[in-house]
């Protein structure tokens, strides 16, 4: 099943993001399931959330797989949506 990860980071904190930036793209690297990611963009161009679509097993394997991320593991979301999501176009 495709699922969209879809996440906020906490107000000020760039700097998390950015010092954890190469372990969590070694993170979507080694465990292989993320079809396609990137970062949302505030006003002022800076990284400010995160959508990435990952195609896993169960809702419950998504789960697991958002705790492991080292952005989780950081303490950088102040808000995590995982839904269900079905590709149409693209």
């Amino acid at each position: 099943m495709r699922v969209a990860l879809i996440t906020r980071d906490k107000p000020d904190a760039l700097q998390i993001r950015l010092d954890n930036r190469d372990a969590h793209l070694a993170y979507i690297a080694e465990t292989g399931v993320v079809e396609m990611a990137g970062p949302f963009l505030d006003p002022n161009g800076q990284m400010c959330g995160s959508m990435i679509i990952m195609n896993v097993e169960t809702l419950e394997d998504a789960q697991a797989w958002t705790d492991n991320d080292p952005y989780a593991k950081a303490d950088l979301f102040e808000k995590v949506r995982i839904e269900e999501w079905k590709k149409v176009i693209g």
